[in-house]
Order: C-alpha cells, then structure tokens, then sequence
C-alpha cells in the first residue's frame, strides 16, 4: 500500500511539473506536438498538459498601451513638440484563437518579461497613432491642454471607428484613452509669451494714459473756476477784518497774498 500510495505521488508531481495553469487575465492555446493551433481556447484557472506540445498564454484584459513621442500638426498649422498618450483595452477571450491564427504576427506584441503575448497591442498602437494625428488637426496648439478630455474621448471615438470598420468591434474593446503630455512647439511658446508680455505693456500705458487724462481733467477745472477762487479769497479777507474791527480776533494767520484790512474802523 505505501508502495502504491509512493507512486500515485510521483505520477501527480510529474503531471503537475507538465502542466502549465492559465491565470486570471489570460487565455492559452495548445500549440500541438505537429506546430498546429488548437482552435479551443484554454481560460483562466485550467491547468494543460505540456508533456506533449505546450501552451501559449495571451494576456487579454486591460492590456495597456503607450503611444509616445508624436508630433502631429495642429489647426494652426503648427508641429506639436511632443504628444504621449495611452491607451487600454480589453480581448474578447473567445477571439483569442481567431486573432492569434489568422493575424499578422507583427500586430502583437509581448508583455514586458515576454512571459505573455499581448494580442494585437501593436496594431491597437497604430490605430490610436492615427487616430491622434486626426483629432489634433482641429485644435490650436496652446488649446489642446485645456481641451484634453474631449481630445480622449474623440480618439477613443475614432478607434472605435477603425475597429468597427475592420470587423474587430466584437474582438476587441478600448477602455480607456488618457493623453499623458502635449507640448506646444517652442515657437508658439515663445509668441505666446510675447503676445502676454506686450498686452502687460498696452495695459501699462492705458493705465498711464487715463492717468494723465484725469490730471489735465482736474487742471482744467481749476482753471475754469479760478473766478470763484479768488472771490472766496476775498470774502476770506472780508471777514478777517470784521472780525479785527469788532475786537474779537486778538491772533490771526496771515495770508501770503494779504493786502490789508478794509474798511476797518
């Protein structure tokens, strides 16, 4: 009996060591011992044979994206400095042998330790290139940040578009498009920062302007009523020299101007 139970063990550690588990987030394929696809696809959690023949493992979900380093041409005919974005999407599982057979292989690519095939991530890079390229054409350059979620969600609307039109819609889904930078080109950086400087100026000078307008305002007016200045200087003086002739001013302030008491008795 133990020589038995001794067995059965290293039969299950022999099996076990040849077999390959598909984790969550993936798919496999049995490639057979003759290089042929199994069209059936192997999903998460099953554990495969690879005594004979092996399994490829394909990751299929949120499978990310990084388009880098574009340069595509804004409304105003300008070149964009730099335009980094990336895009997320998903395989349908059961296209999975569909798309692995009857692609291009160059429309795939491989995760970053090459331990998984990521289904048509270079043409998904591509398509999203394109449709960057498009979107930009109707927006000015120093416009795009400020209108960056519309920018997403009109790529990820294009994307969509090509998919459709290529018969891939049900195959494969775009989750999420996110624009990590957009710089402007130097050149309208640096107009751009003129135009601000020489408004700054214009508003200087039409703070200046108003100033002075407002000053030779006040002078004119001073001028217009220097009749009834010099009466009020006069009835200034009138009053002074009641006030003397009556005894009831023992100190007074002279004026600059004082000519003498009238009419003082």
């Amino acid at each position: 009996m133990k020589h038995h139970f001794g067995t059965l063990a290293i039969v299950s550690a022999i099996a076990l060591t040849g077999c390959t588990r598909i984790e969550t987030g993936e798919v496999g394929l049995r490639i057979n011992f003759d290089k042929t696809t199994d069209p059936v696809e192997r999903l998460p959690g099953s554990f495969n044979q690879t005594l004979v023949g092996s399994i490829l493992t394909f990751k299929i979900q949120d499978v990310a994206v990084g388009v880098d380093n574009l340069t595509p041409l804004a409304s105003d005919n300008s070149t964009v400095k730099d335009f980094d974005m990336t895009v997320v999407y998903n395989v349908n599982p059961s296209a999975v042998s569909e798309l692995w057979t009857t692609k291009n292989r160059t429309f795939h690519g491989l995760s970053e330790h090459g331990d998984d095939i990521l289904l048509m991530q270079n043409y998904v890079a591509l398509t999203a290139r394109n449709a960057a390229y498009k979107v930009a054409r109707g927006y000015e350059s120093l416009k795009m940040s400020d209108n960056r979620p519309l920018i997403e969600q009109q790529i990820r609307e294009n994307i969509i578009k090509t998919l459709g039109e290529e018969k891939l819609a049900d195959k494969i889904t775009v989750s999420q498009v996110q624009v990590r930078a957009i710089l402007p080109a130097d050149v309208i950086v640096n107009s751009a920062n003129e135009l601000v400087r020489a408004q700054n100026e214009l508003k200087t000078k039409e703070v200046e302007v108003q100033t002075a307008r407002k000053e030779a305002e006040r002078i004119a007016a001073l001028n217009a009523n220097a009749g009834a200045i010099g009466y009020m200087n006069a009835m200034a003086n009138l009053k002074i020299a009641e006030g003397v002739a009556a005894g009831k001013v023992q100190t007074i302030v002279v004026p600059y101007d004082f000519k003498g008491i009238v009419n003082a008795k």
